[in-house]
């Protein structure tokens, strides 16, 4: 009685989190995204491979970060291997259309991250793909953030050296003249 009680509890909590998580193959949509802020995302697919797209959109001078990692439960009901996760520049809007990819990660564990410098502002999406390997399939969950990137200010003794230089460079001239 207690085993079927057991088994029927973990059904329903398997349902569950399942129904919280987005399907295999989905894509999701996080919008426009804020310099300083992150933004989550998280999807479920059942045992097998899978491909997942994250649409957003990215503001003026920001360089951005992404990571996403496997939510493993005990005994392996719920398990992920990632095999790469592909960052693509979409300026029409269409998945598919005029992309191109901007950088990609391999990975063959249960952890993908990828880091960039500026980005031009607009339309990009994250492509995630792997494989599930749980009992029940698996999930993942993952952040981009995004950080305002600004232009390095030269220090003033670089000034300094640019003047020194130009002096120089004028006293050789005068000198050549004369």
């Amino acid at each position: 009685m207690k085993t079927t009680q057991l088994l029927k509890s973990i059904a329903v909590a398997t349902a569950l989190v399942g129904a919280s998580l987005s399907a295999s193959a989905a894509t999701q949509s996080l919008g426009p995204l804020v310099a300083g802020q992150a933004k989550a995302f998280s999807g479920y697919a059942p045992v097998g491979a899978f491909a997942d797209t994250i649409t957003f959109s990215l503001p003026t001078n920001s360089g951005s970060g992404y990571s996403v990692i496997d939510f493993a439960t005990p005994n392996n009901v719920l398990h992920t291997v990632f095999t790469a996760i592909s960052l693509f520049y979409n300026p029409d809007g269409v998945i598919g259309g005029n992309d191109s990819l901007v950088a990609s990660s391999v990975s063959t564990n249960n952890e993908l991250s990828l880091t960039l410098g500026s980005l031009a502002a607009g339309s990009y999406y994250l492509n995630i793909y792997g494989s599930t390997v749980g009992t029940l399939g698996g999930g993942y969950s993952g952040a981009i953030s995004v950080t305002p990137f600004t232009a390095p200010v030269p220090e003033p003794e670089t000034f300094a050296m640019l003047l020194a230089g130009l002096g120089v460079m004028g006293a050789i001239a005068r000198r050549r003249k004369i």
